[in-house]
């Protein structure tokens, strides 16, 4: 239900009345986290600790892989990029391909994308150096306001403001804001700046983050063992589950598509690689429909005609951002003879490097 304005004004001059407690009690505030942090925080692979600083390059590569992803999931892909990639100019000279398929079962494809494009302008229009500025990182392909200032603070100790979920919660709960995030999100960003120490910057947000995770969690959050404790106005008046207030949660409308399996004698598998732009842009996908928005009907594949597909009893679901597909799955065999047309041609099955709706389907009928 949209706010009215009078409710808005009021909001807002409430959430500004916060600020300034908050800002106080800043020097306090930093000394507990980094003392919390040096001894109980997370050693993650794309970490240092400050004064040394994060490469440039890991903090981009986590960064971005960490988008829409939890830290576990996301950890075999950072040491699998760096070891093939250990530098910008090495994963800028990749094929796009070949870091698609590192990315599979990442999900959200067009950050793999972005990723490769940005590595290349790093590499040829800045030599390989990352800029240091909350600005220009911004220009870069895939790199928005929070990224840019993940880098600029984690990589090159900058007063950037950083601001994830986790951040987002810890922060309401200090200032005791019982309302949706969407409704303080520049009340937020305005707190952060005011409480940015002058010295391990780079620590900062990766400490808040750390609480947020471990201790200032969205439910049952352990506010006995959280080191900012006297600085919350929520704990104190005893609300902090009930902060942030969640928006009320919409159904994802549900889709309906079918994919087609052929294989080869020798055991290959007939797929294609979509579009660039839209759903699993640029990935290995067999013929299917339906999920996408395309007509759901049989692939018309010339050489295929009279063939026969053979549907599964099971309906693979896949969750999507924005939907869920409920997927029919349906394989046939080729004959030697067949060889497939454009787009299509004979691929080894290897799920992994398959997006993680064309493995789930895979898997259905080979297992």
């Amino acid at each position: 239900m949209a706010l009215s304005s009078q409710h808005k004004k009021s909001l807002a001059k409430t959430a500004e009345s916060r600020i300034l407690p908050l800002a106080a009690s800043a020097p306090l505030l930093s000394d507990n986290l980094f003392r919390w942090y040096a001894d109980k925080g997370r050693h993650l692979a794309w970490r240092a600790r400050w004064p040394e600083l994060t490469p440039a390059y890991h903090v981009f590569l986590s960064e971005l892989m960490l988008q829409q992803t939890v830290v576990a999931t996301v950890v075999p892909y950072f040491l699998r990029f760096c070891k093939r990639w250990p530098d910008i100019h090495a994963l800028a000279r990749a094929p796009l391909d070949d870091v698609l398929i590192e990315w599979a079962g990442l999900g959200y494809y067009a950050r793999a994308r972005n990723l490769h494009k940005a590595a290349q302008l790093i590499s040829s229009e800045y030599d390989g150096i990352f800029p240091d500025d909350y600005e220009t990182l911004q220009t870069l392909p895939g790199i928005g306001p929070y990224t840019a200032g993940a880098i600029a603070a984690i990589a090159f100790d900058k007063p950037a403001i950083v601001i994830d979920g986790n951040i987002e919660r810890v922060l309401m709960r200090l200032m005791g804001l019982k309302v949706q995030v969407a409704e303080v999100k520049s009340v937020l960003r305005t707190a952060y700046a005011q409480i940015i120490p002058t010295t391990n910057r780079s620590d900062f947000p990766q400490a808040l983050m750390d609480i947020g995770a471990s201790i200032c969690l969205p439910k049952n959050p352990r506010c006995a063992d959280c080191p900012l404790k006297a600085q919350c106005r929520a704990d104190k008046d005893g609300m902090a589950a009930d902060i942030p207030v969640k928006p009320v949660k919409i159904a994802k409308p549900v889709r309906t598509g079918a994919v087609y399996i052929l294989t080869a004698p020798d055991g290959l598998v007939m797929m294609y690689r979509r579009p660039q732009r839209g759903l699993l842009g640029g990935m290995l996908s067999f013929p299917s429909a339906g999920w996408d928005k395309s007509a759901l009907a049989a692939p018309q594949i010339e050489g295929l005609e009279d063939i026969v597909w053979q549907k599964s009893q099971r309906v693979i679901r896949h969750v999507f951002t924005h939907f869920t597909a409920e997927m029919s799955v349906y394989s046939a065999a080729a004959q030697p003879s067949f060889m497939p047309p454009e787009p299509y041609d004979w691929h080894r099955p290897i799920a992994d490097d398959w997006p993680r709706l064309m493995a789930k389907c895979f898997l259905d009928i080979s297992s």
